[in-house]
């Protein structure tokens, strides 16, 4: 007895070969079964449904500011809430050094609204932008030790400070 069966999988395998060649070909030729691939793809998507207008906002960090947490808050806490250039305009003139790291953070996170913009190809007035967050978290302290009497040592802690801060778009008619 000689088994067929062997030679039944061979033809098998064949006539699914050509039948996927037929369908490449078809593709290729745009026949029906590429007439059908592509009325599928074009009911499968959705249309984008418009999004109502949120105010953007960025946000800027700096980590371990070498100012102790104490010293920085009393500056931030003057312009929370402020717009943005009335905020750069009491740093700038502020006599405090912590002023300048915090100016610095503020200015970052101007320039990352801004990006962010462009990237989402819109439109950005950086005069309707304000401070709508600003904290100042303690970041790690540096301790450290001085000389002391009798051949003694006593602790410095030198504390650091997390400045961040978040930009927004005034809501409209808001000001």
């Amino acid at each position: 007895m000689v088994k067929k069966k062997p030679a039944a999988k061979k033809t098998a395998a064949k006539k699914s070969a050509a039948k996927k060649k037929s369908v490449r070909a078809e593709t290729r030729s745009g026949g029906p079964v590429a007439k059908k691939a592509a009325a599928k793809t074009a009911t499968n998507r959705p249309q984008p449904e418009r999004i109502a207008y949120q105010p953007r906002q960025a946000r800027a960090l700096q980590r371990t500011a070498r100012q102790s947490p104490y010293k920085m808050r009393l500056v931030i806490d003057q312009i929370r809430g402020q717009s943005v250039n009335d905020a750069l305009s009491l740093l700038a003139f502020s006599k405090k050094h912590a002023a300048k790291q915090i100016e610095k953070v503020v200015r970052s996170a101007v320039a990352n609204a801004e990006n962010a913009a462009r990237s989402q190809n819109a439109t950005l007035d950086v005069d309707d932008l304000f401070i709508k967050y600003a904290v100042i978290n303690e970041g790690p302290k540096l301790k450290r030790w001085t000389p002391a009497a009798m051949g003694r040592a006593t602790p410095m802690i030198k504390r650091t400070s997390h400045v961040e801060v978040i930009v927004a778009e005034r809501p409209e008619g808001g000001r």
